[in-house]
């Protein structure tokens, strides 16, 4: 019964997926308009790890680097805690947060202009503000295009490149966004003999373009960003469903084999969905396009309803209905090709051949104009739709096998426990080349990436998220995993800084960037390893992911989850349900 009432809800939203949107919402929200006092900041899902409110006393959009320049000089000469917002605010963690009521946010939301294009040189010149959507089609006018970028193109070029995200290659430079960053424009706090800030230019061989270009927004506020492009060129997009029998051998060459290449995998279903995604000839026929299902608007009514019985699945249904469920997510998915189509229109088959700009990245949702919230991106806070934890984390090439096998080994214990993640269509793994960036991957590597079923409710555990917890631990501890800087929950990021070789580097360039700390916050200082922990110990906190359990409290007792060794990597603590 639970299974046929996701399929309907499913069946609606391909239907009317197409239709326009509500923009999301500002995620900064002030007393007044445009923000002078009692300012609230949050992100794209409306709640952020701990479930805290983030205050902060006043806020400020500039419009040019002139005003940027005002807004950081302001807040270092009160010596005020101060945090960069950007127009979507996708982070899960609390990296806009300054901290306590007092502190000032200054959003790169107004900051959304082209600055200049060189096509002749491949140089293009933007404020950090532009969304990643607008860029790329700025580029695509001038015949060129962004070699990489991340699959949801609803972030700011400031926002991605501050957490270091990326797509899929180990080709050339890599499929992260900053490898191709020549240039930028950054304003620091200065001393009063320099009127409390400044603006450094940063150029391609500046060691400090390292520190600058994945930097967690600590050392200032990026104002505008040159990035290196190619010229314009076309890719050849096949799906391929495989079983999962070779995926700890096919990990390790698909990204040799194909430039865009990445797989989802459906541990529950033992299925791999092999991405077939490489450069082809510009002369190639085909306009094909990407517009991924999961990234386009949704009536809100049927977001809703879909929402409703996904709690009614993961609270009262038996662990069958969910598996029956999420067979059905992927099927569906599959029949319409994920949203791709040949024409923009229609899919008549594979492969998908389209430009670069049409099919690097999606993000419907985002660019409509406003209906009253009917319709609306699936996971707005304001419809109570989706709600989810997003986790990732990056394991080096060469352990990526041995880490495969142990998940499979972990999932014969239980394979429906594993059915949460079949119905977010898997688990994506892609691939990242080694990067010169001081907070950036030391060594190629498979970023593992994780959306799965997240309570409104505080403190609500979830069935088998214990398999979820003790799969993330051992990427962690056992594998040395590093987690993505805009996903995860508090406990994976508790010793991340000693994972980066060139931290000290970061950390010298940032103390003399900002050496009053004004660009850093309690978050900020326990990730990077300055002071203090993200982890916060509390009654349920490992249900919320804010810690590792110690004791049953750290749980929910009360409703039977208890704090528990792992059952393939034992040195994990998880809590787990134990029936009376």
């Amino acid at each position: 019964m639970e299974g046929g009432r996701v399929l309907m809800v499913l069946l609606l939203w391909l239907l009317v997926s197409l239709a326009g949107s509500s923009p999301p919402p500002e995620p900064v929200v002030c007393d007044y308009a445009y923000g002078t006092s009692g300012c609230t900041v949050s992100n794209a899902y409306g709640s952020f790890p701990d479930h805290t409110v983030c205050r902060a006393a006043d806020a400020t959009f500039p419009r040019t680097e002139e005003e940027l320049v005002a807004a950081v000089a302001a807040a270092a000469a009160a010596k005020r805690k101060v945090k960069v917002a950007t127009k979507h605010s996708h982070s899960f963690p609390k990296l806009a947060c300054p901290g306590g009521n007092d502190g000032a946010i200054i959003s790169t939301a107004r900051l959304n202009r082209t600055v200049s294009v060189d096509a002749a040189k491949g140089l293009m010149t933007v404020e950090s503000g532009m969304v990643l959507r607008d860029l790329i089609q700025a580029a695509a006018q001038a015949g060129l295009a962004l070699p990489h970028s991340p699959y949801w193109s609803g972030l700011t070029i400031g926002g991605l490149l501050a957490t270091g995200a990326h797509g899929s290659s180990l080709k050339g430079k890599g499929g992260a966004v900053h490898e191709y960053v020549v240039g930028m424009r950054i304003v620091t706090p200065a001393p009063a003999s320099q009127g409390f800030a400044v603006v450094r230019e940063l150029r391609a061989h500046d060691p400090d373009l390292d520190a600058a270009k994945v930097s967690l927004g600590v050392l200032g506020v990026v104002s505008q960003v040159t990035l290196a492009l190619q010229p314009m060129f076309k890719r050849s997009v096949t799906f391929v469903t495989c079983d999962d029998s070779d995926l700890a051998e096919q990990a390790t060459k698909w990204g040799n084999l194909h430039e865009f290449g990445d797989m989802a995998w459906l541990p529950e279903q033992r299925k791999v969905i092999y991405r077939k995604d490489d450069r082809v000839a510009i002369t190639s026929a085909g306009d094909g396009l990407n517009n991924y299902i999961a990234f386009r608007s949704n009536p809100t009514a049927a977001l809703m309803a879909a929402r409703v019985t996904e709690e009614l699945l993961e609270k009262n249904a038996s662990a069958s209905a969910r598996c029956k469920a999420a067979h059905k997510m992927v099927s569906s998915f599959e029949t319409v090709a994920y949203g791709f189509t040949n024409n923009g229109h229609l899919f008549t088959g594979y492969p998908v051949v389209g430009f670069q700009h049409r099919i690097q990245a999606s993000s419907a949702c985002v660019g409509s104009p406003e209906d009253m919230l009917l319709t609306s991106c699936p996971w707005d806070p304001r419809t109570r739709g989706l709600h989810f934890y997003s986790n990732a984390y990056s394991i080096a090439l060469s352990k990526v096998s041995a880490f495969i096998a142990d998940m499979k080994q972990l999932r014969e214990r239980n394979p429906l426990a594993f059915c949460g993640i079949d119905a977010k269509m898997g688990m994506l793994l892609r691939y990242v080349k080694a990067s010169s960036a001081y907070l950036g991957k030391s060594e190629d590597s498979i970023d593992f990436d994780i959306t799965y079923y997240r309570s409104y409710t505080r403190g609500e555990p979830s069935p088998h998220s214990d398999v979820l917890d003790e799969l993330q631990q051992m990427a962690l501890r056992k594998y040395g995993a590093i987690p993505h800087w805009g996903k995860n929950r508090n406990f994976a990021f508790e010793g991340a800084i000693d994972k980066y070789p060139k931290a000290d580097k970061f950390l010298e360039v940032k103390g003399r960037y900002d050496a009053d700390g004004i660009f850093s916050s309690e978050w900020s200082d326990q990730v990077l390893g300055i002071s203090g922990s993200p982890i916060i110990v509390e009654k349920g906190c490992a249900i919320e992911g804010l810690c590792i359990c110690s004791e049953h409290l750290h749980c929910a007792p009360e409703k039977g989850y208890y704090c528990r060794p792992g059952k393939v990597y034992t040195e994990a603590r998880v809590c787990s349900f134990q029936p009376i």
